[in-house]
């Protein structure tokens, strides 16, 4: 079955770095496209950023990230990171891995990434 194990967060002082890996199996990981969400608290969960199946291939961003995060993908070892730099108390939030494999989207548990000031 699919599963995504997502791993990295932390606390973290603003203007910090992190990096986040999902782990992927179960599914033929180089055919999709793979995503990373996030949800703060009292928030809705929205997208962060997204990459394309093939590399390079089509990277999109959420415009507040756009610039300090980078998302990558290792096709070989089934992985899938975001680089995040100058952080600020803004991202904090649970960050998901996700992959959408017809009909259904698949998430993984979840990393919590805390940012203070």
């Amino acid at each position: 079955q699919v599963q995504l194990v997502e791993s990295g967060g932390d606390l973290v002082q603003a203007g910090g770095s992190l990096r986040l890996s999902c782990a992927a199996s179960g599914f033929s990981f180089r055919t999709y496209t793979m995503s990373w969400y996030r949800q703060g608290p009292g928030k809705e969960r929205e997208l962060v950023a997204t990459i394309a199946a093939v590399v390079p291939g089509q990277i999109r961003y959420h415009n507040s990230v756009r610039g300090r995060f980078t998302i990558s993908r290792d096709n070989a070892r089934n992985m899938l990171y975001l680089q995040m730099n100058s952080l600020n108390p803004d991202d904090t939030a649970e960050y998901y891995c996700s992959v959408r494999i017809p009909p259904a989207r698949f998430w993984g548990q979840g990393t919590q990434v805390t940012v203070h000031a």
